[in-house]
């Protein structure tokens, strides 16, 4: 039997999407997140109940899957103006540090345009109103992805424009070359379909892009 992928954030967002989009291809899921006892009714869908930033549940959570799609998201509230951010780059170094003990080293991860070396493919103007809004949780997703880079693992960074609910499409854009780089739309359930593209077809691997419909 094939070895499950594991989705870190799949209650919710793009990470939920993803949990469904495995499902429909008939491949093995195991949903990692803190209300996964939640998740039922899908054929070949583990719930794995556990919290991101203990290492114990992450290690438990690694045992025997082929590869992780890492999609936690933080709720959206006021107070992210101001207060630090520190969800992503915890998360990911524990994770960092467990999946070589597990033997797995496949890792694709979802951040967001305007992270990393995005930020470049901004306009002022898009800078100056992503910071002022964004600029904690990204500043957060920018050490998130300089350690997933610096690591040994065969990762893949994927970046999402402006996220809708729209439908799944088949016509989204990869860009690849930070030259095409820009802002736009993406639905997440298309999001959704290139993080388990990018597990199926081995794409991008230690390859940062952007996604946009």
């Amino acid at each position: 039997m094939t070895q499950p992928i594991l989705i870190m954030g799949a209650t919710s967002g793009i990470g939920k999407l993803a949990v469904e989009e495995a499902a429909s291809r008939n491949l093995p899921v195991r949903a990692f997140a803190r209300g996964a006892a939640k998740i039922e009714g899908m054929d070949g869908l583990e719930p794995f109940v556990g919290d991101a930033l203990k290492p114990e549940d992450v290690a438990g959570a690694l045992k025997d899957v082929r590869a992780v799609i890492y999609a936690l998201g933080i709720k959206e509230r006021l107070a992210m103006l101001w207060e630090e951010e520190t969800l992503f780059s915890n998360s990911t170094k524990i994770l960092l540090d467990e999946m070589p003990n597990a033997g797995v080293d496949r890792l694709v991860v979802v951040t967001g345009f305007g992270a990393g070396r995005s930020r470049s493919a901004m306009s002022s103007l898009e800078k100056i109103g992503h910071k002022a809004i964004l600029g904690k949780p990204y500043a957060d997703k920018d050490r998130q992805e300089k350690m997933i880079i610096d690591s040994d693992l065969r990762w893949t960074i994927a970046r999402p424009v402006i996220l809708t609910n729209g439908p799944r499409v088949e016509s989204y854009k990869v860009l690849r070359n930070p030259e095409a780089w820009r802002n736009g739309l993406i639905s997440r359930a298309s999001v959704a379909k290139y993080l388990i593209d990018a597990v199926e077809e081995d794409l991008d691997v230690q390859g940062d892009v952007v996604l946009t419909r």
